[in-house]
């Protein structure tokens, strides 16, 4: 089956301001050495690499009233937030390179405010070992990339929630995630308060991916875009070692390509970040070479002919 795509921006956002651990900061230049941009453009669409956005350096401090590094994360997110609305007013579709998880906060507000001025509806894929729907509260670590998901449905520091302009950005009902096996415990009963649509490992194990994936994109249809924010430690660390927070008995490599090529029979993919990859954690950069294959899968690239 032949898809159309529109014009694809790749920037990367060379930080990893909300992390535990250092080295997400060059997972751009990672993705980029493994030919991200080569990759795409192979598959007949019009790719441009528009280079990294600026923001500040890492303080490396520990945490105050309960975030680390929380002027730092909102200028990176700003940044982001910009960037990636930029591209979607301009008709192209942005792929963000991280950086770690916590970046996110921006590109999503950047999608959910272009939906919301474009009568679209949004429908966020979560793909990620973590729910990432902490708070200050729950966690004593302060680190933001546990909390993106939290900070866009309204919970979290008023500087990250107003990023859009509208809180919350968006509702627990427009995310669906996928490969979950690492909750906190008091991130368990908030996951539970707000209904988030979570298809955990033991889910995927009893089902299998492909009812995962019919259900999670279920109602996805023409006035539908479809947001994929891709946390490599979805993968099982035994082929993804490169990130920073491993966790064991994650989506093998099968199965993450269903997942791509089934957002790809959708035809609704409209943006795309690509996170925490750490090449300081990888071996003769794996980790980044398997997040180019599968995205080349989310691009339409198959073993046959499909209707």
């Amino acid at each position: 089956m032949t898809r159309a795509y529109p014009p694809v921006s790749v920037f990367g956002v060379p930080t990893d301001i909300g992390a535990s651990r250092r080295g997400a900061s060059m997972g751009p230049e990672a993705l980029r050495v493994a030919g991200l941009v080569e990759a795409i453009a192979a598959r007949g669409v019009d790719a441009r690499d528009i280079g990294d956005v600026p923001g500040p350096r890492n303080p490396v401090s520990p945490p105050v009233d309960g975030y680390r590094h929380l002027a730092e994360v909102t200028a990176w997110n700003r940044a982001v937030f910009d960037a990636s609305l930029g591209e979607l007013r301009a008709g192209r579709m942005p792929i963000l390179l991280g950086g770690d998880h916590c970046l996110a906060i921006g590109s999503i507000a950047a999608v959910a405010a272009h939906c919301r001025d474009n009568g679209k509806n949004l429908r966020v894929l979560w793909l990620d070992a973590h729910a990432d729907f902490n708070t200050s509260a729950l966690t004593p670590s302060g680190n933001i990339h546990g909390m993106p998901v939290a900070c866009l449905c309204g919970m979290g520091p008023e500087a990250l929630t107003t990023l859009g302009g509208v809180v919350p950005a968006i509702t627990p009902a427009q995310v669906r995630q996928i490969g979950i096996r690492s909750v906190d415990p008091g991130e368990k009963r908030l996951v539970k308060e707000h209904g988030l649509d979570i298809y955990d490992m033991r889910y995927i194990d009893e089902v299998g991916m492909r009812r995962t994936m019919e259900e999670a994109l279920e109602g996805v249809d023409a006035d539908t875009h479809l947001h994929v924010s891709f946390d490599v430690d979805m993968l099982d660390p035994s082929i993804a070692p490169g990130t920073g927070t491993r966790v064991p008995g994650g989506v093998n490599y099968r199965e993450a390509q269903l997942i791509m090529e089934m957002v790809a029979d959708s035809g609704r993919l409209g943006s795309l970040d690509l996170v925490e990859v750490n090449p300081a954690l990888d071996r003769r950069n794996a980790t980044a070479k398997l997040a180019v294959d599968l995205v080349e899968s989310l691009f339409g690239k198959s073993t046959l002919m499909r209707d």
